[in-house]
């Protein structure tokens, strides 16, 4: 019980040191999270259309 005791006073002070973000910060964060994730999907769209195309005019 102890070390637990001991463990989550530790967790506390380390915690208490951490830089968090702002909330601007974490706004243009997400924004970029979100581009991205839209350019990855978009580029894997096209990707998969292309190689459908590819390849059912290989097997018919």
């Amino acid at each position: 019980m102890d070390k637990i005791l001991s463990f989550v006073r530790e967790a506390k002070a380390e915690l208490k040191k951490v830089t968090w973000p702002g909330k601007k910060q974490v706004w243009y964060s997400t924004l970029v999270v979100i581009a991205f994730t839209l350019f990855v999907a978009a580029y894997l769209g096209i990707v998969d259309l292309a190689l459908t195309g590819i390849f059912t005019k290989i097997i018919s």
